[in-house]
């Protein structure tokens, strides 16, 4: 087995002042329920950390059980009046929503930037897709479609209805603490729910400051935020016995954990959980092409994606040369702080936390043998900085090709025949996403329909879009995000039935 050359040390460009935002766009203190920010029932706060520099710029509330109950309680006692708009006044609420973040764009990138360590341009995709996001719900919400009315039994006239669920828990994560909680809020309010939502206890700020930038357009109740820890804040959210469904976006872990607390008062749940996307390259793909879109979707946000591009599986007879390719196209990755300009490419990881996590890996990886051709060991200065790393020459069933990293690391390994390829991508447990690269029409055809994930791409990948779902399969959950499925997913079906014999 090959042994890794010593890691080469990237240049990581520091800023002198890593902060991002002005006092003046931080969020109020304090949760946010019924319409206002209120500091809560507990004294205690939790700081929150630039991971540039580890430093804390920001407090928020540590949230009570006690404090999702007055949420709940005013998310109930705004259910009806919410529901009972028609889908032209939610939809009218929904694009205002859109506009508002608009104008706040570049203030609500910097503050993602900051608290999650993003480079800007992530940020402002970020901004952008959660725009787009509420603007497509806003439409939707007008044009749902069902079963049409009709006479299926004899003198019966049957109407087929779409209601709201009542409230939503939600519970989103620290990747994409802003684009996340539009995924939920969006349909959730456009289905005609009220919601309650926590966020990560790492990244609540964009949320926080989501709440407030609309606290005059949405009807107070309608909106709740409330910050804290899983076990506490989440943990109630999943037992409240008014809370009609909970859903959320989040590790495997806590999915099974908030599933069975749901399961004692059989509430709906949604969850989008983890993923360990496979990309299969075969001799005939374009593999210029393939490593180039591999330079985004294998490292976007710092590997810190559910879908990202982690895993390759490439065909033995051109290994080498996608390799090579592909170290060429992640060694130019730009790294640095967020402040440091907007032509940061990669910033540092989250926490230190997870930075530690995926420094384990790596060492793992080390100790299996497995060769860094690019990278392969974390940045000992300051922040959280793990520099784009390719692992090569892996064997099958290698810690790395397994376990979900979430981290600005891929892995190369190979296959000889479809049979072989398709068989090794489908042995994750997750079943979020997956891409093919060839230029064989039969292969693109039938390939995606033996892979068992919920989105699969050929000859692109992490390309999303508002009108189509984002959902997996296995470990990866259930429930979908995004397009009119959410909307479904966010509401119930009910039937009436008239008789018309005289």
């Amino acid at each position: 087995m090959p042994q890794s050359a010593p890691p080469v040390r990237r240049t990581i460009r520091r800023s002198d002042d890593p902060a991002m935002t002005e006092p003046g766009e931080l969020p109020p203190f304090g949760h946010f329920i019924d319409g206002r920010f209120h500091p809560g029932s507990s004294d205690r706060a939790m700081n929150v950390i630039n991971p540039s520099d580890g430093e804390p710029f920001a407090r928020v509330v540590e949230g009570t059980a006690e404090d999702v109950d007055h949420a709940v309680t005013a998310a109930t006692a705004a259910k009806c009046s919410w529901r009972a708009k028609t889908p032209k006044q939610r939809s009218e609420i929904l694009h205002r929503i859109a506009d508002r973040i608009e104008e706040h764009a570049e203030p609500l990138a910097r503050l993602e930037s900051a608290n999650t360590g993003k480079p800007l341009l992530v940020s402002r995709d970020d901004v952008a897709q959660a725009v787009d996001t509420f603007r497509f719900m806003a439409g939707a919400a007008r044009a749902l479609t069902q079963a049409p009315a009709g006479e299926y039994v004899d003198q019966h006239l049957s109407v087929m209805l779409r209601e709201p669920l009542g409230v939503v828990g939600v519970i989103t994560p620290w990747n994409y603490p802003l684009l996340m909680a539009v995924w939920k809020i969006a349909p959730i309010l456009a289905a005609g729910n009220t919601c309650v939502l926590k966020p990560s206890e790492q990244t609540p700020l964009t949320t926080l400051r989501l709440a407030e930038l609309c606290a005059d357009l949405v009807p107070s109740g309608v909106l709740n935020i409330v910050t804290g820890d899983g076990p506490v804040v989440g943990q109630r959210l999943a037992d409240h016995p008014r809370i009609d469904m909970v859903a959320l976006t989040g590790s495997v872990g806590a999915g099974r954990s908030i599933a069975r607390t749901a399961a004692t008062s059989l509430k709906r749940v949604h969850l989008e959980l983890g993923g360990k996307a496979p990309v299969l390259v075969f001799p005939d793909a374009d593999l210029a092409a393939a490593a180039a879109a591999l330079r985004t979707a294998g490292f976007w946000n710092s590997g810190q994606e559910c879908g990202a591009a982690c895993r390759v599986l490439v065909h033995a007879s051109v290994a080498a040369e996608f390799t090579e390719r592909l170290v060429h196209e992640a060694g130019t990755l730009v790294i640095g702080d967020p402040a440091a300009g907007d032509d940061i490419e990669i910033g540092p990881l989250v926490s230190r936390t997870h930075f530690e996590r995926v420094s384990r890996y790596l060492d793992n990886a080390r100790t299996e043998g497995v060769v860094a051709a690019l990278g392969g060991a974390p940045d000992d200065g300051r922040g959280y900085f793990v520099p784009p790393t390719v692992l090569a020459h892996v064997p099958a069933g290698a810690e790395c090709t397994r376990e979900e990293i979430f981290g600005p690391v891929v892995t190369v390994e190979t296959f000889r025949d479809e049979d072989e390829a398709v068989l090794r991508a489908n042995e994750t447990p997750y079943g979020l996403s997956a891409s093919i690269w060839t230029d064989d029409a039969r292969r693109a055809l039938t390939i995606p329909g033996r892979l068992d994930f919920g989105t699969v791409w050929v000859n692109s990948h992490l390309v999303l879009a508002s009108e189509v779902p984002w959902a997996g399969f296995k470990a990866s959950g259930y429930g979908r995000d995004l397009s009119v499925y959410a909307l479904d997913d966010y509401s119930r079906t009910k039937h009436l039935m008239h008789h018309r014999g005289r």
